[in-house]
């Protein structure tokens, strides 16, 4: 048995549908899959009645966005299997209204320097719970300013650095993060350390008790980073996990089609066992 527990779909900033996303899961030859879009949970209960049409087991999550004061680095938190999904809304739904915020700032940006419209970038964001630089790229690439979404124009325009239509997002804290998933009896996994150069982090985080795991297998992480993080888990006691981090055709970097990291049989069992502990929890 093994599933792929990072995947993201039109209702983030990923360019399939749930049903693509899990009938492709399926040939791939997944035995589980995790839908975590973007501080979203609205796609779970679809992607559960398209894996039950599927012959596959969905693993409910999400992919919580959050900020370090420590480290003043962006840092992403995956929640499996909350027990009181509830519990989160409020905290994913403000990050969402902020987005979109940001987004909305980014259009007008772009709108005065590119003769796209509005309402064709939302062709590409409407089925979206929120506003992403994907889907303003995608509408500048229909009218032929590149050719790729992370190409040379998305670097002008929305590098973190001097992105000249670059408007920033304000997440919430870790602490916040990690307080709200424990309320929601959900399971905290550390997500892709090496994106966000978040190894010091990590290595803080591990014997703490305020994560369950960490993202060890992911296409981002780098070898000597991945050998460190099983040894983290080790150490630790924490569940290892992989994940694709699944976007379609908006993949930043190499492609990555569903099944290119996994979570194997041992460690996909320990998450079950670690979500029947925390149901068990008053």
């Amino acid at each position: 048995m093994i599933g792929d527990l990072h995947c993201h779909s039109k209702l983030s900033d990923g360019s399939t549908g749930l049903e693509d996303i899990v009938f492709y899961a399926k040939r791939a030859g997944l035995d589980v899959l995790a839908v975590t879009d973007h501080d979203t949970m609205s796609g779970i209960s679809r992607a559960e009645i398209l894996g039950k049409r599927y012959g596959i087991t969905i693993m409910p999550g999400v992919e919580i966005s959050t900020f370090d004061e420590a480290t003043g680095r962006r840092v992403h938190i995956l929640c499996y299997l909350p027990h009181k999904p509830d519990h989160l809304a409020g905290l994913l739904n403000r990050t969402l209204e902020e987005r979109r915020r940001s987004g909305e700032e980014m259009i007008k940006k772009v709108t005065r320097c590119f003769p796209v419209t509005p309402e064709h970038i939302f062709r590409y964001a409407g089925a979206s719970n929120s506003i992403y630089k994907v889907h303003i790229m995608q509408a500048l690439l229909d009218l032929g300013y590149d050719t790729a979404v992370y190409g040379s124009l998305y670097q002008k325009l929305f590098s973190d650095k001097d992105g000249t239509c670059l408007v920033k997002t304000v997440y919430p804290k870790l602490d916040e993060v990690l307080e709200t998933i424990k309320g929601a009896r959900g399971i905290a996994v550390f997500a892709h350390p090496s994106v966000y150069h978040s190894m010091d982090l990590v290595r803080r985080l591990a014997p703490s008790g305020l994560i369950d795991g960490i993202e060890v297998y992911h296409p981002r992480n780098t070898p000597e980073d991945q050998a460190e993080l099983l040894n983290l888990c080790k150490q630790n006691q924490l569940i290892v996990t992989g994940g694709t981090d699944f976007h379609g055709s908006y993949a930043s970097g190499k492609s990555n089609p569903l099944g290119t990291c996994v979570t194997d049989q041992n460690n996909l069992s320990k998450l079950f066992l670690r979500s029947k502990e925390l149901e068990a929890k008053r």
